[in-house]
């Protein structure tokens, strides 16, 4: 199976709507949605961790503030640390022709003009070189592991800044013996990937620029050694992420009460939602449909599932925002799989039992490459599906005429390219027939139990793009039951409000 080699970020197990316990703390979908769908959500023997505590409202002041940004930046953090696994950080130099390029150059200039000034003097001033020294030595500290204590005694003896200021204030610094040393142990607690640049380091009798190139050195191996570090976390951070995220974003429920108010709208309507397609399908619609015999987890598949909606723009819900990126990206993936079926049906349609597989997947190909840029601000759309219709006829024309077969007529031409022109337009038939089974497919894909042990049966019309919709459905499950696992208390409180008549539409907070 093409995605049994893939791994979901944060741990994901198997849980049933059945279980009131268990559903309240991942809101993970099962087979048993339909048979209790309001069990769940009434179940008060949830633990400390899965059921926050809720908090009145209260004036917040500016400390509050700032420490739900600080809980709201860790939360991100961490969040993309496990994620992506990918992650790591870089020093950021800004472009030397923007402001902040020029005045960084400008005081560091203004820093190392005014040490090697000092040193010009007669005698040399050490005060700053000894300074600069002591901060060498924290930093050298910083790298070592706990149980170095030889090395550390050793740093600290050689960079000792009285003996070195004693030193300067008789004029006996040996700043090349300071230097070669400092270079050694360097290239002792450098990451490999930094020995040519340990290298590169002279201890030249120039203190200036030693210790500029010194200093270099050292602010790339300080991030070598935040990117060791992050490395390390991860397994850890990975098996703790899902309650980590929950406390923390508690602790920003408690200091802004107004913290889940996108995230209720988005419940809210797609109850709604879920309501009007039930009444649609009820046969007997006129006496109305409760909301009493709602599974709230499929209601809320079909709001994670909503998400994906090209069109939907309006707001993100806050338990969603540390995936935002990835949801985007993912949905932009999807609208172009949904064109790409789109014409790929439409283009088997106008062929029709003279169609083969391998033209099918020349179109496909074909309309693929045009709509690459389909995100891309700039890209019309309705000159790529133009240019497409008739790069697709063209070829169409061709294939049936190498086959022997009659090409197509004027009318038929017509038709086709108008059909894929027409792609933009909200009423096309075909394009809501595709969405329809798309939508459908993500809903079933996000009741799967964890692990994964076989995809959904692809919908007709969608199998040439059976590859691209397994690989969507798949990572957006694995978000999404993550999701559900650090976010399902807070879930579960809302549809507890909202099922049980109390006012919609006011805040909602995690309660025991």
């Amino acid at each position: 199976m093409p995605l049994s080699d893939d791994k979901p970020f944060g741990n994901e197990d198997r849980l049933s709507d059945s279980d009131g316990s268990r559903l309240s703390e991942s809101m993970a979908c099962s087979s048993s949605d339909s048979d209790s769908p309001r069990e769940s959500f009434t179940s008060d023997t949830s633990s400390k961790h899965a059921s926050p505590v809720s908090s009145p409202p209260r004036t917040t002041s500016f400390d509050e503030v700032m420490s739900t940004t600080r809980n709201l930046s860790n939360l991100l953090l961490a969040h993309e640390i496990v994620a992506n696994e990918n992650f790591h950080l870089d020093t950021i130099d800004p472009p030397k022709n923007s402001l902040e390029g020029r005045v960084k150059q400008i005081v560091h200039k203004a820093f190392w003009d005014r040490l090697e000034s000092d040193l010009q003097e007669d005698p040399p001033v050490y005060e700053h070189a000894i300074k600069l020294f002591d901060e060498i030595k924290e930093i050298l500290l910083s790298f070592l592991t706990p149980g170095t204590n030889r090395l550390r005694t050793q740093i600290c003896e050689v960079l000792d800044v009285d003996l070195i200021r004693q030193q300067a204030e008789h004029n006996a610094v040996d700043i090349p013996k300071l230097g070669s040393y400092i270079i050694n142990i360097m290239s002792k607690l450098c990451a490999p990937v930094r020995d040519d640049d340990v290298k590169k380091l002279k201890a030249s009798g120039d203190i200036v620029q030693m210790l500029r190139d010194v200093f270099h050195v050292l602010d790339l191996m300080k991030m070598d050694m935040v990117n060791y570090t992050i490395h390390n976390i991860r397994p850890q951070l990975q098996r703790q992420l899902a309650e980590y995220e929950r406390v923390k974003f508690q602790e920003i429920l408690e200091k802004s009460p107004d913290a889940l108010n996108q995230t209720i709208k988005w419940i809210e309507q797609s109850l709604q939602d879920a309501v009007e397609a039930k009444a649609e399908e009820s046969t007997s619609s006129s006496n109305g449909v409760s909301v009493d015999n709602l599974s709230p987890t499929l209601v809320l598949n079909s709001g994670f599932v909503k998400l994906l909606h090209i069109d939907y723009d309006s707001f993100v819900p806050e338990t969603v925002i540390t995936d935002d990126l990835r949801i985007v990206d993912l949905k932009n993936k999807l609208h172009q799989v949904k064109l790409v079926a789109c014409v790929c049906l439409i283009t088997q349609n106008a062929m029709g039992p003279v169609s083969t597989t391998g033209f099918i997947e020349q179109v496909k190909e074909i309309t693929a490459i045009l709509l690459q840029d389909l995100n891309n601000r700039t890209t019309n759309l309705k000159k790529a599906l133009t240019a497409m219709s008739t790069k697709i006829s063209f070829e169409m024309n061709k294939s049936l005429t190498e086959r022997g077969l009659p090409a197509l007529s004027a009318e038929a031409k017509s038709n086709l390219e108008g059909q894929i022109c027409s792609l933009t337009e909200k009423s096309h038939p075909i394009y809501n027939v595709i969405e329809k089974r798309i939508q459908e497919y993500l809903t079933t894909f996000l009741c799967l139990p964890y692990p994964y042990k076989h995809v959904p049966v692809l919908p007709g019309g969608l199998t040439p793009v059976r590859k691209e919709m397994e690989f969507i459905g798949f990572h957006y499950a694995s978000i999404v039951n993550f999701n559900k696992q650090a976010y399902g208390p807070f879930y579960a409180n809302i549809f507890r409000k909202l099922l049980f008549s109390q006012p919609q539409g006011g805040k909602v907070e995690a309660q025991a």
